[in-house]
């Protein structure tokens, strides 16, 4: 199963659920066998480079009460970057939209610079960054298990008008525009409402609010936010499903799925060869 161990317990991350939700065989060779991927695509480091500078701007934006030179982000954008491919040790997979490292550059920089200008936080409190949560998991019969959900929540608001609601917040990059749908039903934003509702944050049975933060990845870069809401029913549904997902791992149940995401996947060659 090769799940996360932390100060002796036992933890499964979100990564890993979702990981198995979209192609159990994919869990298998990461997770399992824990292969080294046969490529890696520049999506992976980019995002991760963005990240990193999003990381920067919120911590200074709370702790020194005004954010960072635009300037510093790139650099640690850009520095991020270029260590990443250089040491990476399987080969990198460029896209249409970004054929090479300077391209990626390129692109990152003028994505920061626009939400460098485009982001509003006037309304908002800071209250955390990059916060690390851990829950326990239960069967149906919500009996617990002996291992925990595990998540990174990239950032975490309060409104400072006057309600107080918080807002959970995850930021994304993509080309392609996000349906209301797909934000509706993400099962990444479902674990985070339930981490936070597990650890104090929110009462059990309260809706959570929350986002997507999007970086479009185009030729005049924007800023998108999706809101939608998590409830009670949400998370129970969540954590059956979870409960699931690991009884398939136990019982070794793995088989590829065919989808968008091949096109991405670092173990082409292998799930060919299945």
């Amino acid at each position: 199963m090769q799940p996360l161990q932390i100060q002796d317990e036992l933890y499964i991350s979100f990564s890993q659920i979702n990981c198995y939700a979209a192609c159990p065989l994919q869990y298998q060779l990461k997770y399992v066998e824990q292969r080294s991927p046969e490529r890696i695509s520049s999506a992976l480091f980019f995002g991760g480079s963005i990240h990193k500078a999003l990381e920067l701007f919120y911590r200074e934006a709370r702790d020194n009460g005004h954010p960072p030179q635009l300037e510093r982000m790139l650099a640690v954008f850009s520095n991020r970057l270029i260590q990443q491919i250089e040491e990476s040790a399987s080969p990198v997979l460029y896209k249409k939209e970004a054929p090479d490292l300077q391209a990626l550059l390129t692109l990152g920089e003028a994505m920061l610079t626009a939400f460098y200008r485009q982001v509003d936080l006037s309304s908002w409190q800071i209250v955390d960054i990059e916060l690390p949560l851990s829950a326990p998991l239960f069967n149906e019969e919500r009996e617990p298990l002996d291992i925990q959900l595990f998540g990174v929540i990239d950032l975490l608001l309060k409104d400072s008008s006057g309600s107080g609601n918080l807002l959970v917040v995850d930021n994304k990059t993509s080309k392609q525009k996000k349906s209301q749908s797909s934000v509706d039903e993400d099962l990444q934003l479902t674990a985070y409402s339930y981490l936070l509702c597990a650890n104090g944050y929110s009462f059990p049975r309260a809706p959570v609010n929350c986002s997507f933060q999007v970086l479009r990845k185009l030729k005049k870069p924007t800023v998108e936010q999706y809101y939608t809401t998590r409830s009670a029913e949400d998370r129970k549904r969540f954590a059956k499903l979870t409960s699931s997902i690991l009884q398939g791992i136990e019982n070794r149940i793995f088989y590829p799925v065919s989808g968008w995401m091949c096109s991405d996947c670092g173990y082409r060659d292998a799930c060919r060869s299945w």
